[in-house]
């Protein structure tokens, strides 16, 4: 199983109620909830992630860019 390098939106809170995506691996973007890091990822195309981020309203560049709280 492929070791993903998650991160958090820039626009998180310290909370840790966050998503938390990762994009290291080729051709996969892998998403999880903060609070349960060993359980499940949703794994998705980069294809796959521009649609799910649109339908959201949010632009493909946003989406899962950051690196931390603000």
């Amino acid at each position: 199983m492929p070791e993903f390098d998650f991160v958090t939106s820039s626009y998180s809170n310290t909370g840790g109620n966050c998503v938390e995506v990762a994009r290291n691996i080729p051709h996969t973007i892998a998403v999880r909830d903060s609070k349960a890091p060993d359980g499940p990822i949703l794994r998705l195309t980069p294809k796959g992630w521009a649609e799910f981020t649109a339908s959201l309203g949010l632009s493909h560049a946003a989406a899962g860019r950051g690196t931390g709280p603000r």
